[in-house]
């Protein structure tokens, strides 16, 4: 019998494009789907066609709505188009809840009616090396107002793996798995590993909040979203992030990968060098 799809949304992201290399590495039909293959989950029109003949999706958020009755919508209409398992990519708050962001998102799909699994990773290690601290860290100082405090960064590799089992293995219905690495490091930590590593010259400095965003905003960032990213960073400043969660152990029975391997497998890309 033919499998059928799986459906995987932000496939050109962090995540999203490591999902859909594991399902087709697994030899499981893989819908990537994002706005380069004609794709926008703000626009219904184009859900049809990616749902067609659909049994699973991996269900991707876009960071930029502020509004996100739209995850509802299209939840709605994957589980009309029969869609059968949903795993969502929220994200970690506090005291097990999710950013609150998030929370409407994460209602939708627990009220679904069909299988579910929610993803709660805390913030990425590949924000270092794909995202918005590279540059940066290429130009020799990473400047937040994380102050001192510490957060387990995840690798993206492991939440894929956690995806790819909660989309075709049993036992992950309804569960919500907080995902984290093996242990918190402050920005100060991370930056001296990823300078060590490659090899640079490469400096932490804390800022004002205040002159976070002010610095965001002169080079095109809309306020808003320079204040939401001051406003986790912050939390972050103040101990929000600092736990580990077992997420990793509890989906796959192993433990996270090490922030330092990451860096050790990025550096040796050349990604860091000036």
């Amino acid at each position: 019998m033919t499998e059928s799809t799986i459906l995987v949304l932000g496939a050109r992201g962090k995540t999203g494009r490591r999902v859909a290399d594991r399902l087709t590495g697994l030899g499981r039909p893989v819908r990537a789907a994002s706005r380069t293959t004609g794709f926008d989950l703000a626009d219904p029109a184009t859900w049809n066609a990616a749902l067609d003949g659909v049994s699973a999706v991996y269900l991707v958020p876009m960071n930029e709505y502020v509004d996100q009755s739209v995850i509802a919508d299209f939840t709605a209409a994957a589980v009309a188009a029969g869609v059968q398992r949903i795993v969502l990519l929220s994200a970690r708050g506090v005291g097990g809840k999710p950013q609150p962001a998030q929370e409407p998102a994460e209602r939708a799909v627990r009220e679904s009616g069909v299988a579910w699994t929610i993803l709660r990773p805390a913030w990425f290690a590949q924000n270092f090396s794909e995202d918005f601290f590279l540059d940066p860290l290429r130009a020799g100082e990473l400047a937040l107002p994380a102050g001192e405090g510490r957060e387990p960064f995840i690798d993206a590799e492991d939440i894929a793996d956690v995806a790819v089992a909660a989309l075709t293995g049993e036992g992950h219905a309804g569960e919500i798995y907080e995902i984290s690495g093996p242990e918190p490091l402050s920005f100060r930590t991370a930056v001296e590993l990823i300078a060590e590593a490659s090899g640079r010259e490469i400096r932490y400095t804390p800022l004002r909040t205040a002159e976070f965003v002010a610095n965001l905003t002169s080079v095109g960032l809309p306020a808003e979203s320079a204040e939401v990213l001051a406003g986790l960073l912050d939390g972050i400043a103040n101990g929000v992030g600092d736990h580990v969660s077992d997420g990793v152990r509890r989906a796959l029975g192993r433990d996270s990968r090490p922030f330092a391997d990451y860096v050790k497998a990025a550096a040796a890309t050349g990604v860091w060098s000036a």
